[in-house]
Order: C-alpha cells, then structure tokens, then sequence
C-alpha cells in the first residue's frame, strides 16, 4: 500500500469500531483525510488493536515523520556543554527522548485536532502509547501527582523514550509552590532519564500552554533547574530546549544567556 491506501485504510478500521462514524463521509482530499484520521486517533480509548492495523499504522506514521524531517541531536551544535536551544517540531527529534507535558490522567489529549504537545506527542507515537499509558495509570489506581515523571516507548516517534510529566496549572497569581513544582518536573524527568540510560533529553515548555505558567518565569526556571541538577549528577544527560515559537525562542535565549539568534 502507499500513503494514502495505508491512510484510507486506518481512517475505516478505526470508524468501524465507533458506531458514532456510522454516518460519517470520509474527506476526498489529502489534508482532510490526514485531518480526520488524526481526529479518529485522538478521541480513541485505550483499547486492544490488531496486528494488522499496527503494522499499516507504524509504517504510515514513520513514513509521515520521514517526510516532515528527522533532526538528530548529534548534528546540532549545543549553547553550552550538555546543552542544546532547538526550534522545531518536537516529534521530529531523534535523541533519548522528549518530555510530554501530559495531564494528570496521563492518557493524552482526547480533543480531536488539538494543537498542545500532548495531542501530537499521541498522534505520532500512534494508539499504542496510550494503551502504554493506561496500563501504567492503572497499575497505579490514581492520577498523576504534578512534578512527577512517567517514561515509556516512543513507538513511531524517531526518539527512544517520551517522559511523561504534569505540570503545575496556574490560575490566579503565581506562586512559590507552582515555581518549585515546575522546577520539580524538571529534576523528576532528568532523574527517570538517568535511570534508565537516557542520554539525552528534549523539553517542551512545560505547563506554559493552557495550564498558564507565564513563560518567561518558566524558561527562567527550567533553564537553572536543569544547568543546576546537571551540576550534581555525574553522566548527566545533554538538554535539548525545545521551543516552536518564536517568542519561546527568545525567551530561552535571553535565559540561557545568548545574545544573537542561531547560536
């Protein structure tokens, strides 16, 4: 099969097990076939799935990764020794793994077509990491506590690992317990990466989305957190900031301490 027989191919076997689909009219043209085939993936319960759809599965989204650009942390040039400012799309990166700022229910974002990293993170890894992350929930028997860290697979991501991690979700004025559970997340992540042989580590900017830590504060935080936990720990992990807008860009910039753009 090619790409869009492997596509049409998921977009039915996925509608066959919802009746809510039964009406639905699959899109004649690519992006709305890829936008609907994302949408079936994201609303998806954690659910046992065949052989076969995994197999047209992982070779269709490896070959979507391919064809959006694999960076390998080895061709990148670091800021600092162990670490890295990297503008990009975080499921394109192939190092030890990357952080996914995660809810507390750790399943991924069910919102179809939703524009948060969880939501990508899922949708590239393909439905296999969030049964992962069911089993691991469920043999915890309760949520995800904020600043601590989960690692699994990363399937069809050209990582080893995601890092799982819930940030702190600010409302209001922000407080010294929001600062020392980011800076938590941080430190949880780096440390379940050095247990596990992780060499490197890419981070997203983490609860600076719809959880509403203020960015700058956040860059702040994640950039000493991390300078100071690599300090102590021998074979620490190389860091990758991971940022995709521009204005993320230049607040790592400014907290990493760089003066210039493509440092």
């Amino acid at each position: 099969m090619d790409q869009n027989e492997k596509r049409l191919y998921l977009i039915r076997a996925l509608m066959s097990e919802d009746a809510r689909c039964a009406r639905l009219t699959v899109p004649q043209d690519e992006q709305g076939q890829k936008d609907l085939l994302r949408s079936l993936m994201n609303v998806r319960p954690p659910r046992p799935v065949s052989a076969e759809f995994l197999a047209v599965q992982d070779s269709y989204l490896r070959a979507a990764i391919a064809e959006k650009g694999v960076t390998p942390v080895e061709g990148m040039t670091p800021v600092e020794e162990g670490l890295y400012l990297w503008q990009g799309d975080i499921t394109t990166l192939a190092c030890g793994a990357i952080v996914n700022a995660a809810n507390s229910a750790l399943l991924g974002c069910f919102q179809p077509l939703h524009a948060c990293i969880d939501n990508c993170i899922h949708t590239y890894a393909g439905v296999q990491l969030r049964l992962k992350c069911a089993e691991l929930m469920d043999a915890q028997g309760h949520p995800e506590p904020t600043g601590r860290a989960k690692i699994t697979p990363a399937y069809n991501l050209p990582c080893r690992y995601v890092l799982h991690t819930v940030g702190p979700i600010v409302s209001g004025r922000l407080t010294q317990e929001d600062r020392d559970l980011l800076a938590s997340c941080y430190r949880s992540c780096l440390a379940l990466a050095a247990e596990n042989g992780v060499d490197s580590v890419a981070f997203c900017c983490i609860s600076t989305g719809v959880f509403g830590f203020p960015k700058r504060e956040a860059a702040e935080i994640a950039v000493r957190t991390v300078r100071t936990w690599r300090a102590g720990h021998d074979n620490a992990p190389a860091v990758i900031f991971n940022v995709f807008a521009d204005d993320d860009y230049e607040l790592y910039r400014a907290a990493l301490g760089l003066t210039r753009k493509g440092v």
